[in-house]
């Protein structure tokens, strides 16, 4: 006889390794938890981290007229070639100024950092450049860069701001923690009414990085 001791049989549970691989709709499901586990880890503690949420001294919430040049400049689509964000590299504070910090983007709903440079970083053009300069370059680019790729945006010069969907817009954006007053949100429409595009828009640029230098 041998002297071999018998081996065990493997025990049989209900959850094994092999049942999740040949089932999708369970590895689905735990891919999903597991990612939103993950996801939660890492964005529920920045709500309580102060750096994260507290605005850096000197910011204030965007005007009626620079409010309204955010939009345009979302609705142009102009985050898909410009960032607004310089990383902490001295190649790049050497061409765009102080690194971008957290508090700063605290009233941002939502964040333009974009993801690409087709153009240069925005975020601390405000006061590089005269309002004529902006109004110039949106017209047409290539009569201040002839090399520039940019589109021309004339448009802006002829569109009307619309001046009575703006206390709506700060008061959602109230909700969200920007402290926008009673009066600042009273006065918007008057504020932007019979104001271009083309106003609004380098009104927002003009405002951009300001608060740190």
């Amino acid at each position: 006889m041998s002297s071999k001791p018998t081996p065990r049989p493997a025990l049989k549970t209900g959850f094994t390794h092999e049942k999740v691989e040949t089932n999708n709709l369970l590895m689905i499901v735990l891919i999903l938890v597991t990612i939103a586990i993950g996801g939660l880890v890492e964005i529920v503690p920045l709500f309580f981290q102060k750096s994260t949420t507290e605005p850096i001294v000197g910011l204030k919430p965007y005007t009626a007229l620079q409010l309204a040049g955010r939009d345009i400049y979302q609705r142009e689509g102009c985050y898909n070639c410009h960032s607004q964000m310089i990383r902490p590299f001295r190649s790049e504070t050497l061409r765009y100024g102080h690194y971008s910090v957290a508090g700063e983007f605290v009233y941002d709903h939502p964040f333009q950092w974009g993801s690409k440079r087709t153009g240069p970083d925005l975020h601390r053009v405000g006061g590089k450049y005269s309002d004529e300069w902006h109004r110039i370059h949106l017209n047409n680019p290539r009569d201040l860069v002839p090399e520039s790729n940019m589109p021309a945006y004339s448009w802006l010069a002829t569109n009307q701001v619309d001046a009575e969907a703006m206390p709506a817009h700060m008061r959602a954006l109230r909700r969200v923690g920007v402290p926008y007053t009673d009066a600042e949100i009273a006065s918007a429409t008057a504020d932007t009414q019979g104001k271009t595009e083309l106003e609004a828009t380098i009104a927002y640029l003009q405002s951009l990085g300001l608060a740190l230098k």
